[in-house]
């Protein structure tokens, strides 16, 4: 092997080990965090035979001449990035499906690349464990139930997490996503208005913040009056979902015993344990009406959003959005400001795209390029139509 040929190989095995190495922490900080005992200990077994992975390239490297590999990342692995704490626990488990159908391919792809019999041994042993860690995930992601093996001390422990209000684990969809699409939408519509007038107006800054402000001001005021309008019809149906839930225990509280047994026997609990929630559950009605209309219409009075905080978060990001395109028009006029008009907005659409994979699985770098690209077109666009708009009053 030539030196140029072992010096890649030891920077794949170093990549390799790296990247077991924050699949052990990410799964660790996972399972410390997971209340479910069943999944628990499905995370905790992932971290073990990540380490385990990592174990075995250090001593590759080792045995090759290389020096122990020091590990680069958090002590939470990806568990601690902003993506994943925005997210939630559930969101994270599925950037991790999708990180590990990546390792499968990149490993996949070294079975003709390293050239090294002893780390081509280690990489088939790792590959088999990573297409297994893939259907372990796909399961934790697509169930959340205790197994049929449940003990009755199990049973009581996810019993107690459907009760639970768990508000510390919603996840960003309520006002972070409604301040993102706010920025969004901003952007996008004066962004067009801007283009369309500076076309239209070789770029005259009184016609152009004239119209910047007052579309800024009527799309903050749209964006905030539906969210607040959206939020309040969604709370007013959940109410409504809610009474006649409550109606329907009173009138006859047997059947509903009886349904939700059913619905938790059907997602894989004993008959036995499932009679014990339930048996649990009517000691309080209320939580006996809750527990129903989760199982039956799949809703939460704590998955609902606020309607002031929604029409606030969306109001306010969208101004905030739609002054972006606006702000070299109060410095500069013509075209030199509708060439920084162009940059920072498109900069700015790069900079939202980013920011949707917060909720979102997708890679940043994808969203930003996607929504840069999209703002282009629509600038573009609106430009050349306001330029013959132009013409057309002249």
């Amino acid at each position: 092997m030539s030196e140029k040929q072992q010096k890649q190989l030891m920077t794949a095995l170093e990549s390799n080990w790296q990247a077991e190495m924050v699949g052990y922490y990410t799964y660790q900080s996972l399972a410390a965090k997971e209340t479910d005992p069943q999944r628990r200990l499905a995370l905790k077994g992932l971290s073990s035979a990540e380490k385990h992975h990592a174990d075995l390239w250090a001593e590759r490297i080792e045995a090759l001449g290389g020096d122990q590999p020091k590990y680069r990342g958090s002590d939470e692995g990806e568990a601690g990035s902003l993506q994943n704490k925005v997210g939630g626990p559930e969101l994270a488990l599925r950037r991790l499906e999708i990180d590990e159908s990546r390792d499968i391919a990149k490993y996949a792809k070294q079975l003709s690349e390293l050239g090294d019999e002893p780390s081509l041994d280690i990489l088939r042993r790792v590959l088999e464990d990573e297409k297994e860690h893939y259907r372990t995930l796909s399961s934790l992601v697509r169930t959340r139930r205790p197994s049929q093996s449940s003990t009755t001390e199990q049973a009581q422990i996810a019993l107690d997490e459907i009760l639970a209000d768990r508000k510390g684990q919603r996840h960003a969809s309520s006002w972070v996503g409604d301040a993102i699409y706010g920025v969004n939408d901003g952007l996008g519509a004066i962004f067009g208005i801007v283009s369309g007038v500076s076309g239209a107006t070789l770029g005259n800054s009184h016609f152009v913040l004239i119209a910047g402000l007052a579309g800024m001001v009527a799309s903050a005021l749209s964006m905030g009056s539906g969210a607040y309008l959206a939020a309040k019809s969604e709370r007013e149906i959940f109410e409504a979902d809610f009474a006649r839930e409550r109606e329907a225990v009173e009138y006859n509280e047997a059947e509903a015993r009886e349904v939700l047994s059913l619905s938790y026997q059907i997602k894989g609990l004993p008959e036995k344990d499932a009679d014990q929630f339930v048996e649990h559950l009517a000691k309080d009605r209320e939580q006996l009406v809750k527990a129903l209309t989760r199982e039956r219409l799949n809703k939460t009075e704590e998955g609902l959003s606020s309607p002031w905080i929604s029409a606030f978060s969306g109001a306010l990001s969208t101004a905030v959005g739609a002054l972006i395109p606006i702000i070299p028009f109060f410095f500069m006029e013509g075209i030199p400001a509708v060439l920084v008009a162009a940059a920072v907005s498109l900069v700015a659409h790069f900079a939202v795209g980013a920011a949707k994979s917060l909720i979102t699985i997708r890679s940043w770098w994808a969203s930003g390029i996607e929504m840069t690209a999209i703002g282009a077109v629509e600038g573009l666009v609106t430009y050349v139509i306001g330029v013959g708009l132009g013409h057309l009053g002249g």
